[in-house]
This record gives C-alpha cells, sequence and structure tokens, in this order.
C-alpha cells in the first residue's frame, strides 16, 4: 500500500512535469503575466523608496558606495551576486512553501485521521498567511532601508532623491524585476488555487532570474556610479 508522503511526493513530481510541458506550449502567456506582476511591484518598491527618500533626514554620515567613494572591485560584484542570490532564494522558498502547503499537505492530510489530520488541513492555510506576511515585511523593509539610504547618497551628491532613483533604474527594473518573479507566479497561482503549479515556477523562474541578476549586477557595479556621476555634475 503506498503511503501518503509517497504518494504526495509521486503526485507533486507528476503535476511538475505536467505543467513544465504545458508551459512550454505557450510560453509567451505565461512568461509575459509573470515579468507584469514582478515589473508592477518592482516599480511600486522604487516608488516606495522614493517616498522614503524625500521624508527622511539624510544621514550626516556619508555612504560608501563602490564606483563613487572608492573604486569598484571585483568583490563589491561578488557581494551584490551574494545579496540578491539570499533575497532570490527566500522568495524562491515561498512558491515551495506555496506548493506544499496547498498542493502537498492536503494529500498527506487524506492519509491520516484524527489529530494528524487536523494539523495538516491546518497546516496549509498557516503556512500561506505566513509567507504572505513575511513577504509583506521584506517588501517592507528594503522600501526602509533603501530610502533611508537613498536619501542619504543623494544629499552628499546634492542632487535629488528622484534623479539618484532614475539613474539607479537602468539595473535596478531587471535586478528587482527578476527578484520578484517567484512572487509573481505565486501570486498568480494562489488566485486561480493552481498550488501543484509551484513547484515548476520556482524551478523556471530562478533559472530566468539568474542570469538576469548576474547581468544587473555587473552594471550596478561598474556603469550605474558613471551615470550617477554624469547626472551630479
Amino acid at each position: 500500500m503506498i503511503r501518503s508522503e509517497e504518494l504526495a511526493l509521486v503526485q507533486g513530481w507528476a503535476a511538475t512535469r505536467r505543467t513544465l510541458e504545458r508551459w512550454n506550449q505557450r510560453r509567451r502567456p505565461v512568461l509575459g503575466a509573470w515579468t507584469a506582476g514582478a515589473l508592477l511591484v518592482a516599480v511600486a518598491l522604487l516608488a516606495a523608496t522614493w517616498f522614503i527618500a524625500v521624508g527622511t533626514t539624510p544621514d550626516p554620515a556619508r555612504v560608501s558606495w563602490p564606483g563613487l567613494s572608492r573604486p569598484a572591485e571585483f568583490g563589491d560584484y561578488v557581494y551584490l551576486l551574494e545579496r540578491n542570490g539570499l533575497v532570490l532564494a527566500l522568495h524562491a522558498l515561498a512558491c515551495v512553501a506555496g506548493f506544499m502547503a496547498g498542493s502537498s499537505l492536503p494529500t498527506l492530510a487524506a492519509g491520516y485521521s484524527g489529530f494528524k489530520r487536523v494539523v495538516h488541513e491546518t497546516a496549509g492555510p498557516l503556512a500561506i498567511a505566513f509567507v504572505l506576511a513575511a513577504t509583506l515585511f521584506s517588501l517592507g523593509t528594503q522600501a526602509y532601508v533603501l530610502g533611508g539610504q537613498a536619501s542619504t547618497l543623494a544629499a552628499q551628491l546634492h542632487m535629488s532623491p528622484a534623479v539618484l532613483l532614475l539613474c539607479l533604474t537602468p539595473h535596478a527594473i531587471p535586478e528587482l524585476t527578476a527578484l520578484f518573479l517567484p512572487l509573481a507566479a505565486w501570486t498568480l497561482a494562489s488566485r486561480r488555487q493552481a498550488w501543484d503549479e509551484l513547484l515548476a515556477a520556482t524551478i523556471v523562474t530562478v533559472a530566468i532570474a539568474v542570469p538576469v541578476l548576474l547581468g544587473a549586477a555587473a552594471i550596478e557595479t561598474w556603469v550605474t556610479p558613471h551615470v550617477i556621476l554624469a547626472a551630479a555634475g
């Protein structure tokens, strides 16, 4: 007799394969929806960053920015990859958690009775609520930190926060869009209750995001500082 854990694993991988095959036949609609959602979140985060930067008193301490306050080094590029890799990993884990909570746990719950079944049936919605809360907290924290840094750097360079953020868009837009791809896929799947698609979404969005982040980090390290200096005169 197949145990519920084994059944959940088999059904999960089977659903993932079917989803990948289906998406392969209609790539543009799927990728377009994810990109649009991720881009919307990226623009919203930049807008929140500007709003916070405008209302924040600049820190008297000078901001250290590679390429501005000192020459950019390869180690700065590696640091950006590590930072963005961590954020991408967290967002990808949100996708995996959604898959487990919405797809695997109901299958597991069907194999239990009594208290164990209640625990498994309750864990799914709680896990989804936790992912939502953690995502909102992450976005709010990023906006607050980035807004404070933008306020200080803009004052240091004698330019407005709006102009500074505009200078950052060549790397910030693709970078943030790539980072939010898993969350966009999570949101769209959750609206359709298509939790069984989220493992496939994790695989695809991470595969797309990694090369984009490699390029965006290079632009941020060696190109953006020159754009900022040119705008600052």
